[in-house]
């Protein structure tokens, strides 16, 4: 029973949580942060069962902690939001939570280069001036290529260029320990690799930001 009660209040959380954005309906960060943390905390407290107030204790925990983090998360997305605009870096919510930006090829990198643009410095500056205000963030950077080519061609090319942007964000303060770089190739097209435009969209770098302590 107690069981039953608690996955209906996750799940009236997590409805609760869902707001239009441009149209696009998505889970407000704050709203799965708790929903997580109570998670966590209730996993804790099946670990811990010695006393009801003991659970209790541990669930509100978990809720707090994860809703602070979801917080933050709302924050880092909303002045990057502001500082991508008209930039054609693209700000959204990944599905784990997490902050993230994409980043297509025709403004980041030439075709089959893995040097950054000079042009796109000032766009890259913008988020390590978010990244540094606080360094309480964990940053995934990945690399994309279009299917064009063969893996031993694209996953070298989209690792070489997700380091590049990891690189240069170390070199604007972010701590390196709070990022990891990978390459994907041509895995997780977001457009169609039969047209041109779907190519272009599919050779970028997404960075995912996570909140950390």
């Amino acid at each position: 029973m107690r069981a039953l009660a608690i996955s209906a209040v996750v799940g009236a959380m997590v409805l609760s949580g869902c707001q239009s954005t441009t149209g696009v309906s998505q889970y407000d960060k704050t709203a799965i942060g708790s929903v997580l943390g109570a998670a966590a905390g209730w996993g804790i407290s099946k670990g811990n069962a010695n006393s009801s107030s003991q659970n209790n204790r541990a669930l509100a925990i978990g809720a707090v902690l994860g809703g602070v983090a979801g917080a933050y998360l709302d924050n880092k997305e909303k002045k990057l939001r502001q500082q991508m605009a008209g930039t054609g870096v693209e700000v959204n919510r990944n599905p784990d939570g997490s902050v993230g930006l994409v980043m297509p090829g025709n403004i980041t990198f030439d075709t089959n280069k893995s040097n950054i643009k000079s042009n796109f410095y000032s766009t890259l500056n913008k988020v390590a001036q978010t990244l540094t205000e606080d360094n309480k963030s964990a940053i995934l950077v990945t690399g994309y290529t279009d299917s064009t080519g063969n893996d031993s061609i694209n996953i070298p090319l989209s690792q070489a260029r997700a380091q590049a942007v990891a690189s240069y964000l170390a070199s604007q303060g972010v701590p390196t320990g709070r990022i990891n770089a990978q390459g994907q190739g041509a895995a997780n097209p977001i457009a169609s690799n039969a047209t041109a435009t779907g190519r272009e969209q599919n050779r970028r770098v997404e960075i995912s930001i996570y909140a950390t302590n």
